[in-house]
């Protein structure tokens, strides 16, 4: 199951803005199921990585003050139908641009630029660190330590059998190490974690959750786990205590117990924060009448709070199975609304919706419909019948710059009948 980053990254995102004025049709995409495309901001330029209409890598860039000059690049790997294989992208400090994708337990597939950031000066790069643990790769994800190093991180493995692997990069030498020896987590031959995160807190520190999961099967997620770092090599439990790496189950912190076929999900615990800055996950389980509800839980200080802030009936998300699924819910961390007050918002069955709960004790005041931004944008696209609308954004000073374009959602990674015809990806640009 693949979300926002999948959710931020893919699918629907609950940010309600301005409407947008200003649209740029960048290029025909794949449509035959959704896969993550990704958008990075530099000082001077855009730059939108995604798969053309014939499902080849494509990365393109324009001067963030020239709508009319894009600049296109293709790399030699090609789409599937695996709706896991989305493509991560950043810039390093020295401006470089770095592009890995298109991996679903497979060698590594990363490209590098000069330190211009032209897309055109793209080349393959064999091996990040060594070929013993770049075999079988999942899930890429770029991020920036606190002092602004490039940090690569993946899964080794496959699922229910998979490590998380932390990498560094030296812009001078133009190479990579490991972060840390030992891998983040351990599952002993037994299972693998499925992280969200890390994501930097109000108080600097990196914070992330993640849940356990015993087989390729999506049902088998278990366990609500969470660990926190300063530096993204010493890790943590929520009240300081340090963590050993690798992390195993049996030493993990256990934020909630949920059992196996529980009603949560992996990508679907997400990392927010409270009036205060404490930490907060927002999650999804079974209640004891089997409907799916939506929990968050709150590190107080001392120990975990845990609260169900839906009141859904006869709701029940029944997932099982492997391959990506057409998820029903996705949500995100929750944040502060002013006056005592937290938004906790979820998209649920293409509805989005806000949770709004006081901040003292976690209950429910509000759950409220809203448009959201694959809403928006609807009328700006031609949909036909089962296709979704995916978004993507990101902000640099009074701009808000939103990618979006239509698909098909996610089928198990299996083949369509046919193969449909391309959807053009769309770039709108919002002025506060």
């Amino acid at each position: 199951m693949i979300r926002r980053l999948f959710l931020s990254v893919v699918m629907m995102c609950v940010a309600v803005g301005m409407p947008a004025t200003a649209q740029e049709a960048i290029d025909r995409v794949w449509n035959g199921h959704s896969v993550g495309f990704d958008l990075k901001l530099s000082d001077t330029h855009i730059y939108v990585a995604y798969y053309d209409a014939n499902r080849q890598l494509t990365v393109a860039q324009r001067p963030l003050n020239n709508p009319a000059h894009w600049v296109y690049h293709k790399v030699d790997t090609w789409l599937g139908w695996d709706s896991h294989n989305l493509i991560a992208m950043a810039i390093d400090p020295e401006g470089a641009l770095h592009v890995a994708g298109n991996m679903h337990v497979d060698p590594l597939t990363y490209f590098r630029s000069d330190a211009s950031g032209d897309v055109r000066t793209l080349k393959r790069v064999a091996q990040m660190v060594g070929p013993e643990r770049e075999a079988a790769m999942t899930y890429p994800v770029f991020l920036h330590s606190r002092s602004g190093d490039l940090i690569f991180k993946y899964r080794d493995g496959t699922s229910g059998r998979g490590d998380e692997i932390y990498n560094i990069y030296d812009a001078s030498t133009q190479s990579w190490r490991r972060l840390t020896a030992a891998p983040l987590v351990d599952g002993e031959g037994k299972y693998n974690a499925y992280f969200m995160g890390p994501k930097q807190g109000p108080d600097g520190v990196f914070h992330m959750a993640w849940v356990w999961r015993d087989t390729p099967m999506a049902d088998t997620n278990h366990d609500l786990s969470y660990a926190k770092s300063a530096d993204l090599i010493n890790w943590q439990k929520a009240d300081g205590s340090p963590l050993t790496l690798p992390i195993r189950l049996s030493k993990a912190e256990i934020v909630d117990p949920v059992p196996v076929k529980g009603g949560m999900i992996n990508n679907n615990t997400v990392v927010g924060f409270d009036d205060q800055g404490r930490v907060m996950i927002t999650y999804h389980k079974y209640d004891p009448n089997g409907d799916t509800q939506i929990w968050v839980a709150r590190f107080t200080g001392k120990d975990w709070e845990r609260k169900q802030i839906s009141q859904w009936r006869d709701y029940r998300w029944d997932f099982s199975g492997g391959g990506s699924l057409d998820s029903e819910i996705f949500v995100e961390g929750a944040r502060p609304a002013g006056e005592g007050y937290l938004i906790v918002p979820v998209v649920r069955l293409g509805q989005s919706i806000e949770f709004v709960i006081r901040a003292d004790d976690l209950s429910l005041t509000e759950e409220r419909k809203l448009d959201g931004r694959a809403a928006q944008l609807a009328p700006r696209f031609e949909k036909s019948e089962g296709q979704q609308i995916n978004t993507l954004e990101t902000r640099k000073g009074n701009k808000t710059y939103v990618l979006g374009w239509m698909s098909y959602p996610p089928q198990r990674d299996l083949p369509r009948k046919d193969v449909p015809p391309p959807s053009v990806l769309k770039l709108f640009v919002e002025s506060d």
